[in-house]
């Protein structure tokens, strides 16, 4: 009886560790799936890839002139509308010209008068010279009598007197035509101003376009252009048959634009479609915005669209018209590297860690695992990618190259028989440690069960 005894309680105790064992060994893996990761994954594959920047901006007319006033005052006659086509030298606008006419006839009566005063100075000059030649005669005569002693000093010194102030006469009215002939050219560049002036009431189109914008009515007053101000913007001409799109490029990525990269250019009015572009211009001047902490660097860099890109949006018939109007919202990728038949993995299943090292750990003689120890105290944080092996997450430091949206090129560390874990984000990226075990799932099933 006693032995029957003793041997139930052996077999509760054996019953016991029994099941301990076999509940440690499901927790370590060793029996059974209950407590694997479940991850997606992905093989490194070879493709092509292209890195870009993007940036938004809004469509402008590559060449746009923006046409001001010379002179101020009412427009009384508008003779183009917006939209319209105009070649260089059609008459644009009328400003009142009654004032300007008003200054130009008496700047030009003005001109006549002192041309008027020329003359009589002219006249002067030819009366001052005959008084001096009948003094010098005078002169003349009474030195020879006043050498010969037929006269006095008194009578001498007269006719000398007499004749130095001839001379003196003939000597101020030639200065006096000169400042006649002075005269006479002021009011004539007088006049030139004022006629300059009376034409700038009627404004030409300095270049052929189309009318892009028109800031005013008939009636309207507008200012004009003077050193201070540009004066009232009357209209825009813009050639529309070429157009670009201006866009703000952040100061860390400019230094990978360069001028004739290509990009692509989304127009909001256009949906699911994009037009092909190539860089123009890049600016060296920065726009700053915000304050402090809170700046805001970008650079505007100017993208022409090619008009191949969008010839099928054309209105027949209308060979300068464009399907983009100025001020368009646009999203831009620029083409800045490309990369062919290079080794890729999706983006999502490189992850930034600090430098690790490898620790080996006591285990079930059948698995060695290792166990990864962060160090802190070193260097700035590695790439690294996890692969699958034997069921297990063995974290790769890789190297890696360009990018774009969904792939990134591994240069060092992978090979294309790798399989690597592209999810959940979080595992990847945080929780995910090298040697534990894993379930490779479909992205749906993990999405599912998330949910």
């Amino acid at each position: 009886m006693m032995n029957k005894k003793r041997m139930i309680r052996i077999g509760i105790v054996l019953a016991a560790i029994i099941i301990v064992f076999l509940a440690l060994a499901r927790k370590q893996g060793w029996l059974g799936e209950k407590n694997l990761i479940e991850v997606t994954a992905e093989k490194a594959a070879l493709r092509s890839i292209t890195e870009t920047v993007s940036a938004n901006g809004k469509i402008q007319p590559e060449v746009e002139v923006k046409i001001s006033p010379d002179v101020s005052g009412e427009v009384v006659e508008l003779f183009v509308k917006e939209g319209d086509e105009v070649e260089a030298g059609t008459l644009l606008a009328r400003i009142d010209p009654k004032i300007y006419a008003s200054n130009y006839d008496r700047m030009l009566a003005g001109l006549n008068t002192q041309k008027a005063n020329l003359a009589n100075t002219r006249a002067r000059v030819a009366q001052v010279q005959a008084q001096f030649i009948n003094a010098r005669a005078s002169f003349e005569r009474s030195d020879r009598l006043f050498k010969e002693n037929a006269i006095s000093a008194s009578e001498f010194d007269a006719a000398k007197s007499a004749f130095e102030v001839a001379k003196a006469e003939v000597t101020a009215a030639e200065e006096s035509v000169k400042a006649a002939e002075y005269s006479v050219k002021s009011a004539e560049a007088s006049v030139k101003e004022a006629g300059e002036n009376l034409y700038k009431t009627s404004i030409y189109a300095p270049v052929s376009g189309t009318v892009s914008k028109l800031n005013v009515e008939k009636g309207e007053r507008v200012a004009g252009a003077s050193q201070f101000s540009s004066g009232t913007e009357i209209l825009r001409i813009a050639n529309l048959a070429v157009m670009e799109v201006i866009v703000s490029v952040n100061e860390n990525d400019i230094v990978r634009v360069a001028i004739n990269d290509t990009a692509l250019v989304e127009v909001d009015s256009y949906l699911n479609r994009k037009f092909k572009g190539i860089i123009t211009q890049i600016a060296t001047s920065a726009n700053v915005t915000g304050l402090s902490a809170d700046q805001v660097t970008n650079f505007d860099v100017k993208i022409r669209m090619l008009p191949e890109s969008y010839s099928d949006l054309k209105v027949k018939g209308q060979p300068t018209a464009s399907p983009f109007r100025p001020g368009m919202s646009a999203t831009v990728d620029i083409q800045t590297e490309s990369a062919f038949n290079v080794l890729t993995v999706p983006i999502q299943a490189v992850t930034t860690r600090q430098d690790t090292v490898k620790k080996e750990t006591k285990g079930p003689p059948e698995r060695n695992t290792e166990e990864v120890v962060s160090n802190k105290s070193a260097e700035p944080a590695q790439e690294y990618v996890f692969v699958i092996k034997e069921g297990a997450a063995e974290l790769q430091k890789v190297k890696t190259g360009i990018q774009d949206n969904s792939f990134i090129r591994i240069v060092e560390g992978l090979t294309e028989a790798d399989e690597v874990i592209t999810g959940p984000y979080r595992a990847v990226s945080r929780t995910l440690k090298d040697g534990d075990r894993v379930k490779v799932v479909d992205k749906s099933a993990l999405f599912e069960k998330k949910k």
